[in-house]
């Protein structure tokens, strides 16, 4: 049966695909009621262990921020009231805003965002670099928070306001949990609570409105900034990998809202006149490859850097978004295009041939190990990229075991660090928004501090040299040549491969208003 036929059958397939509302459900009005089909089932809810976006999402319903970043990037209050600067900037004590609440009633209190703040810049890039400018960071009373810092550091408060896997606060038990473990407690006090008696793995995560929470009374709400009022009494996350199911479920008006189409679906939907198709996040996404460095073949930087030579970026970023240039950018680095950072330095490794790769992977001594590529099944960019790049593996000449699973699945075994034929893997592909490429403060891709980094856990000293000279950096043009020189560096280590820039759409119901740009949130949305 053709996938237009099969899509043309809207509510019956809808209809078997589980989208029944819970009985729970029933009582809500269906105008404060959302449906909304994630881009993957979540591995993990703790957006400290786990950089995935979809627990990224989560986090921004259940947590709340003491800053927030507007869609240009400049910095708003969110919990906090303000901040004050004393000893010429190596004190600044951050006061928060009355009214904060926990989903368990408590009050919001400085103790919950010390042990908060603590918890995830051991993990996170450019928390790592404020945690290495402070001296200590203490509850001063229950309301502020106090920043003792090693010299002046500009940085500390746009840190806090981080877009994307930002410092999302938790209760002080909760955070007291190792970040290198996974919390159970899913107490948070932003807008919405997770209804952890309703989730069902798989198939459906419940979230509803917070009584308890005050959205900030000033700002205009954009990107993660500004009041989180929420207008809708219940979201529930229904887990559809299948994508005909969903776009007959988005046809139908069973489901609200879908993450994420795929390429091929989105013109059918596009001539739905009751649903709107969309770029969801203006500043797009960049599909990488990542290696494990611990383990053979890819401890070894030659065998890396043999890939880069057979990698063509079009042909990764044509599968992830079509064959529409408007789409995608190619010719793409280790930074955002078009931002300050950008830059050509090292890209002519990239001479998107697979002889010349075959040719490189020979010199290099590969011995025939075999290659556990994680395959994602269900989440649209990396299942693309996967298939192009494994495929482009194997005629290079590497043993590759393609393991297909789902995406959480793929992201509990991204931290194992066991050899690959012992549970680990050797390489994977993913996407990062550009948000988090933007420089080398934020960017986890280049960095080298091993068993601290990010999975794949590269040692490459030389880029965290060049990490400490950007951040001391007196001006942009100083920012940029060391920038040229981090890519360089990092393209002849290759730790991973950038595949490429593209712009992820997004469909929702008409009957929606108050989608916000950027990070799919569910503040400012009304139904009906």
């Amino acid at each position: 049966m053709r996938r237009r036929d099969v899509l043309m059958g809207g509510a019956a397939l809808a209809a078997g695909a589980g989208l029944s509302a819970p009985a729970v459900s029933q009582g809500v009005a269906a105008n404060r009621l959302l449906r909304f089909v994630p881009q993957s089932n979540p591995g993990s809810l703790d957006p400290v262990w786990t950089t995935a976006y979809v627990t990224r999402n989560h986090a921004f319903l259940v947590y709340d921020t003491l800053y927030g970043s507007d869609a240009d990037l400049n910095v708003h209050p969110q919990m906090a009231a303000g901040h004050q600067e004393e000893d010429g900037g190596r004190t600044v004590t951050v006061t928060l805003r009355d009214g904060l609440r926990s989903h368990a009633g408590d009050p919001g209190r400085a103790a919950d965002c010390g042990a908060s703040i603590t918890r995830w810049w051991r993990r996170d890039p450019m928390g790592q670099a404020a945690a290495a400018a402070t001296d200590e960071v203490t509850a001063a009373d229950d309301r502020r928070i106090r920043f003792r810092l090693k010299a002046p550091y500009p940085r500390l408060i746009p840190t806090l306001a981080k877009p994307s896997n930002g410092c999302y606060i938790m209760p002080e038990r909760v955070a007291r949990t190792d970040p290198f473990q996974q919390i159970t407690d899913y107490t948070g006090s932003g807008p919405m609570r997770f209804r952890r008696e309703e989730w069902i793995t798989g198939q459906i995560l419940v979230y509803e409105r917070f009584a308890g929470y005050q959205p900030i009374a000033t700002g205009t709400p954009s990107l993660t900034a500004g009041p989180k009022v929420m207008n809708l009494d219940r979201v529930e996350w229904r887990i559809l990998p299948d994508p005909a199911t969903a776009a007959a479920a988005l046809q139908a008006g069973e489901i609200d809202w879908w993450e994420q189409p795929q390429v091929d679906i989105q013109p059918l939907l596009r001539r739905n006149r009751n649903i709107v198709v969309d770029v969801q996040d203006p500043i797009g996404l960049i599909s990488a490859m990542r290696f494990n460095t611990l383990h053979p073949p890819f401890d070894n930087p030659a065998v890396r850097r043999a890939v880069i030579a057979a990698v063509n970026q079009q042909d990764v970023v044509i599968a992830i978004n079509g064959n529409d240039p408007a789409g995608y950018t190619t010719g793409v680095g280790w930074f955002t295009p078009d931002t300050p950072m950008a830059n050509r330095a090292g890209l002519e490794a990239f001479r998107t041939s697979i002889p010349a790769g075959r040719e490189a992977l020979r010199a290099a001594g590969y011995r025939g190990e075999k290659v556990a590529f994680l395959g994602p099944t269900d989440i649209l960019a990396p299942k693309a990229a996967s298939e192009v790049m494994a495929d482009v593996l194997r005629q290079m000449g590497f043993d590759v075991d393609y393991q297909a699973m789902d995406w959480g699945t793929v992201l509990q075994r991204r931290s194992k660090k066991e050899p690959p034929g012992q549970g680990g893997w050797s390489v994977l592909c993913t996407s990062f928004a550009g948000y988090d490429f933007l420089d080398p403060l934020v960017h986890s891709q280049i960095r080298g501090n091993g068993a601290q980094g990010w999975f794949g856990w590269p040692e490459v000293p030389r880029l965290e040299e060049l990490r400490t000279q950007w951040l001391a950096a007196p001006d942009l043009a100083s920012q940029q040549r060391i920038a040229a020189e981090i890519q360089a560096t990092a393209l002849e280590a290759a730790p991973g491969i950038p595949l490429g820039h593209y712009k992820q759409f997004t469909a929702y119901r008409r009957s929606l208003s108050g989608v916000l740009r950027g990070i799919p949130v569910f503040w400012n949305v009304r139904k009906g």
